[in-house]
C-alpha cells in the first residue's frame, strides 16, 4: 500500500471512528498499533507503560477523532502526537507518585528520628570526615601523628606529651603544630 493510499485509509477509518463506529476503531489499531507501541516505548522505556500509554491514546482517539483534521496534519502524525502526550502525561503522574511517596518517607523518618540526635546525612558526613581524617594521619609521619594523636585523643597538653614522651617542650609543640599544617592541606583535598 502507497503512503498516500495508507493515509486514505485511515482517514476514512478515523472519520467512521468520530460516527461511533467500533469496528473502524479496531481496523485502526490493527494497522498503527505497532508502530504507535514503539514511539510509547521511546517516550516510556518499560513495556508495560508503554501498554498503558497506547490503550490511552486509544482512548483519547475515539473520543477526539472528530477533531481530527487531514488538512492540518496526515494522520500518522497526528496519532503519534496523541500516544507522545499519553506518554509524557503518563511520566508526569509516576514522577508526582514517587514524589508524593518521598515526602511520606521524608515525613515518617522525621517522625521517628530524634529531633535533638544527628540526622543520617550528618552520619554518612561524619564518616566520609572520619575516614579522610584517617588517610591523612596515615599520611604524617610516625612521630607527628604519635604526638597528635596523643594530644587530641587522650586530650593531652604540650607539657603532658613533653613529659609522657621524654622529649623537650619545644619539640613537642613544633611536632604538632606541623602535623596540624599538614592535616588541615590534607582534609582540604578531601572537602
Amino acid at each position: 500500500m502507497t503512503p498516500d493510499n495508507h493515509d486514505a485509509l485511515l482517514i476514512v477509518l478515523l472519520d467512521r471512528i468520530a460516527h461511533q463506529d467500533e469496528a473502524a476503531l479496531k481496523a485502526l489499531y490493527d494497522q498503527c498499533a505497532s508502530k504507535l507501541y514503539g514511539l510509547a516505548l521511546r517516550v516510556v522505556p518499560q513495556r508495560e507503560l508503554a501498554e498503558d500509554v497506547l490503550q490511552e491514546a486509544f482512548l483519547t482517539v475515539w473520543r477526539s477523532a472528530a477533531d481530527y483534521r487531514a488538512s492540518l496534519s496526515p494522520p500518522m502524525a497526528w496519532l503519534g502526537l496523541i500516544v507522545r502526550s499519553r506518554g509524557l502525561d503518563m511520566l508526569r503522574r509516576r514522577a508526582a507518585e514517587r514524589s508524593h511517596l518521598t515526602d511520606e518517607l521524608d515525613e515518617t523518618l522525621a517522625d521517628t528520628l530524634p529531633l535533638d540526635g544527628p540526622t543520617p546525612m550528618d552520619t554518612a558526613q561524619a564518616s566520609e570526615q572520619a575516614w579522610a581524617l584517617h588517610q591523612c594521619l596515615g599520611k604524617l609521619e610516625n612521630k607527628q601523628r604519635e604526638v597528635v594523636s596523643l594530644a587530641y585523643v587522650r586530650d593531652l597538653s604540650h607539657s603532658e606529651l613533653a613529659q609522657q614522651l621524654s622529649l623537650p617542650l619545644g619539640t613537642v609543640k613544633t611536632w604538632i603544630r606541623r602535623g596540624l599544617d599538614q592535616l588541615r592541606l590534607c582534609m582540604a583535598r578531601f572537602a
